[in-house]
């Protein structure tokens, strides 16, 4: 793949950065985490080079000086809200990152329930963090919130809330999903700081959009494409360009709510250190791009798969038709569609011939492999076969796995677990030629080759399965 981003470069500036911004304040800095810490493959699609799991590398930089509090909305957890890409809900969520950070050598302080009320699941779900050692703070919903700020400013607003207890330099503020209340808690932690005599600061690490390039350059329009269905939009953030005459792009929720912030910042100490909501940040992606032809197609391919993610999502119920609607504006502005994405063609091809759904892969020297439904194997995993054989130099003709194996897996499958689909997935299908490579020497050829599927473009013609749609984004 070629290379568009400087990954080590962008650990190195980042955690600079932090710092700075620490030595800053002098004493507490609580920083809101914008988007995943783990796993972040938006980033590493359209920033090839960007390491998934880059920010937490940036972290473990600061291990010292850093502590997680991860926040949870009780309002989530009664909806049993669940994150898109992994299927779990935000509470089982938020012990696999407690699990996660800990593992890695990273503190985690506590959680902190916001919008808390008594409900149930709520009430249920802390008394199993406890049971487990953990550390809950409870934050309250407050009338009037975000605009009447003598109130939330008081004993009566963020006065309400349990102040959080933390023991370093920089608190990491972060959460399962959009939408938890992380930027309140801060917030509220500020506001019980103060009345400590501690001066804390606040700051914003958000990936995207990515404030010091164009507008409408094509990784900010795959952000938004990404994030068709929660209505943001990026924009020239006026009050940066008011104080210091610079052009600078932010998203409308954090220019909407900046002004209320400000008057927050004076309420609590005064004056404000901040003159615009890009101040808030401490992005540094936009100083590590190395190739800007290869991150604008890596973008362009992610902006028409977040149209046909979107596509499925409408027809499953998920999202709305305008949600679709509003990522072909963005291809319209970008000057795509469809055709720019090769694997679209060659997957809608083979299933034309075949009379069956298929899938298509695009492999690093522009070879394009497909896969066809059988009566052994479905299309994406048939199509993931032939990757390997190719990578491997193995006649296409080559059967890695037997039908004398796929076949018993078959019958369990279909018989004894109750799946009325007796096609193997891609899962199943690893495993499988896992157990060939013991003694099939090509078989064990192909295993080698896994690595080399990373990060490749690929396109099925029918909605894939739960498992399929996980294998596929890891």
């Amino acid at each position: 793949m070629r290379i568009g981003f400087d990954n080590e470069k962008y650990v190195k500036l980042q955690s600079e950065k932090i710092k700075e911004r620490i030595d800053y304040f002098g004493c507490k800095l609580y920083m809101e985490f914008g988007g995943k810490l783990f796993d972040d493959y938006h980033a590493s699609r359209v920033l090839p080079g960007f390491k998934p799991d880059s920010k937490v590398k940036m972290l473990l930089e600061l291990k010292d000086q850093a502590e997680i509090v991860i926040v949870i909305s009780a309002e989530d957890i009664v909806k049993n809200k669940a994150r898109g890409d992994l299927g779990i809900t935000y509470d089982m969520e938020v012990l696999r990152l407690i699990d996660a950070f800990r593992d890695i050598g990273l503190y985690v302080g506590s959680v902190t329930m916001t919008r808390f009320n008594n409900q149930t699941g709520a009430v249920k779900f802390i008394k199993r963090l406890n049971s487990l050692g953990i550390k809950v703070y409870k934050h309250y919903s407050i009338e009037g919130y975000p605009s009447n700020i003598p109130h939330i400013v008081s004993e009566d607003g963020y006065g309400k809330n349990d102040y959080i207890e933390t023991s370093r330099s920089l608190v990491v503020i972060t959460a399962p999903g959009p939408g938890s209340g992380k930027m309140a808690v801060c917030l509220s932690q500020l506001y019980h700081e103060n009345l400590r005599g501690i001066r804390a600061g606040y700051a914003k690490f958000e990936t995207f959009p990515i404030w010091n390039i164009p507008l409408k350059h094509p990784v900010n329009l795959a952000y938004e494409a990404a994030t068709a269905d929660l209505n943001d939009v990026n924009m020239i953030d006026p009050f940066h360009l008011e104080a210091y005459g610079e052009t600078a792009v932010n998203y409308n929720r954090d220019v909407e709510i900046f002004p209320l912030l400000k008057t927050m910042f004076e309420n609590i100490y005064g004056s404000s250190p901040y003159n615009s909501p890009t101040d808030m940040g401490v992005n540094m992606v936009g100083n590590c791009i190395c190739d800007d032809e290869a991150v604008t197609e890596a973008s362009f391919q992610e902006i028409i798969r977040r149209y046909y993610l979107a596509k499925c999502a409408i027809i499953q119920g998920k999202w709305t038709p305008d949600v679709a609607a509003k990522i072909e504006f963005i291809m319209n502005s970008a000057k795509i569609d469809i055709k720019s994405r090769r694997v679209i063609e060659a997957a809608n091809k083979r299933e034309e011939e075949t009379g069956a759904p298929a899938a298509a892969i695009e492999l690093p020297d522009g070879t394009v492999v497909t896969g066809k439904t059988s009566e052994l194997l479905g299309a994406s995993s048939a199509m993931l076969l032939n990757a390997l054989k190719y990578f491997a130099g193995l006649d296409d003709s080559v059967h890695l796995i037997s039908r004398e194996i796929i076949e018993p897996i078959q019958d369990l499958k279909v018989e004894h677990l109750g799946n009325k689909n007796p096609r193997l997935h891609t899962d199943e299908v690893l495993l499988a030629l896992s157990i060939c490579a013991v003694t099939d020497h090509q078989a064990e050829m192909a295993m080698q080759q896994l690595n080399k599927l990373a990060g490749l473009e690929v396109h099925s013609t029918v909605i894939l399965s739960q498992v399929d749609e996980t294998c596929s984004e890891n």
